[in-house]
């Protein structure tokens, strides 16, 4: 069956999380994503433990469905290699600080006289331009300065389990917007190039308490939000075993559910979805009713009882509910080498062109061979750029 992003080449030049994770999104829909790295170190990620087999464990996630081609970028010969296949790409996406890929001659403007119908893709922390575009930074610092972290958590500012700014502000804002382009060169029969900055992304997640924001005039701060834990309704509780439930009972049709099953009609009031200092005193009578049971009695407690209550899984728990296994997020492969392992399932699903989990992420270097070949060079010729240190 044809995918959806199949015939579609992608250059790959990114490392760690923000880009790799972008074009994993597209190899699984079927784009030809080919790996570009350097011949001695490759994607830092390959190094990082803990490893399955000889490879990371992150690096088996987020590189499957790719092929790896190893080019010096720094060698005339290496780069003349990259233009050859950029000629023919629909799209390149690199994870430099602005400005290295000017130094190799590699950026927008050098590659669109090769092929004016290049979508590139650049994705940074600060973004091209502006005072913070030198700066290094982490998914913690973007947060930082975009707000998000100070209006996170309930006390103080807390972090999430996954990376906000690097996967919602990058990941998924330049592959969308690789989408829009490449939709855009049907109409304009031409590409271009896109600027991402993981901190612009993560600001664009303020969304909600913007709105707020702005009729209200009242700062944004932790545990403050009708999401954030401000109203009792909506929030987590710890069980008799030390484990917890995430209620989320916003709605009056839910809140009545919740109250009638706990047996509580005091608590069923037009006040509980106000925010005030009330929240805290029937926050702490809802603490003390979860306090009754453990997680696993409140599961089957709630089962029949429409109210979005729900257990806060660990990840190995999750992954083997029958939510995850019937929409396949969490799928059984067999590697040559080290065996059977589980990996990440393809989220978006498809009817006419869904993606697929055709390959392993590659070693190192792994198609090299394969992709000089396809742009002509001769075993021999394959063989000096080897000797040469280029491949």
């Amino acid at each position: 069956m044809q995918e959806a992003l199949s015939g579609l080449k992608v250059l790959d030049l990114s490392r760690l999380l923000p880009g790799p994770f972008c074009s994993m999104l597209m190899a699984d829909l079927g784009a030809d994503v080919i790996k570009v790295e350097d011949p001695k170190i490759g994607d830092y990620i390959r190094e990082w433990p803990p490893k399955i087999g000889g490879s990371s464990g992150y690096h088996t996630v987020l590189n499957r469905n790719k092929r790896s081609c190893t080019l010096n970028l720094k060698d005339p010969e290496g780069r003349a290699i990259f233009e050859k296949l950029a000629a023919t790409a629909d799209v390149v996406l690199e994870g430099f600080r602005p400005g290295v890929m000017k130094k190799l001659g590699l950026d927008y403007p050098s590659l669109e006289r090769i092929n004016p119908h290049l979508v590139y893709c650049s994705i940074s922390g600060y973004g091209t331009g502006g005072i913070y575009a030198h700066k290094a930074g982490h998914d913690i610092n973007y947060l930082a300065v975009s707000g998000v972290l100070s209006h996170s958590g309930k006390e103080r500012p807390t972090l999430s389990g996954v990376q906000i700014a690097d996967l919602g502000g990058g990941s998924l804002m330049a592959a969308f917007s690789i989408m829009a382009a490449l939709f855009a060169r049907q109409r304009l029969g031409k590409g271009q190039f896109i600027d991402i900055s993981m901190a612009d992304g993560a600001f664009a997640w303020n969304c909600m308490r913007l709105g707020k924001f702005i009729a209200d005039a009242e700062v944004p701060s932790t545990g403050d939000g009708m999401l954030n834990q401000g109203i009792a309704c909506y929030d987590i509780y710890r069980t008799a075993d030390g484990r917890y439930m995430a209620l989320g009972a916003l709605e009056p049709r839910f809140w009545k559910a919740f109250c009638q099953a706990a047996s509580r009609p005091e608590w069923e009031n037009s006040l509980y979805f106000q925010p005030g200092e009330h929240q805290k005193e029937l926050g702490r009578s809802i603490s003390e009713f979860f306090l009754e049971k453990t997680m696993a009695e409140w599961v089957e407690f709630f089962r029949q009882v429409d109210c979005c209550c729900e257990p806060v899984l660990n990840l190995d728990e999750a992954m083997e509910t029958p939510l995850m296994r019937e929409r396949a997020m969490v799928v059984d492969l067999v590697h040559a080498s080290w065996g059977a392992y589980k990996q990440l399932g393809i989220a978006p699903k498809f009817s006419l062109t869904p993606g697929a989990l055709k390959s392993h992420a590659p070693g190192l270097g792994e198609h090299t061979r394969p992709i000089l070949e396809e742009l002509g060079y001769s075993p021999s010729e394959i063989e000096e750029l080897e000797r040469a240190g280029t491949v």
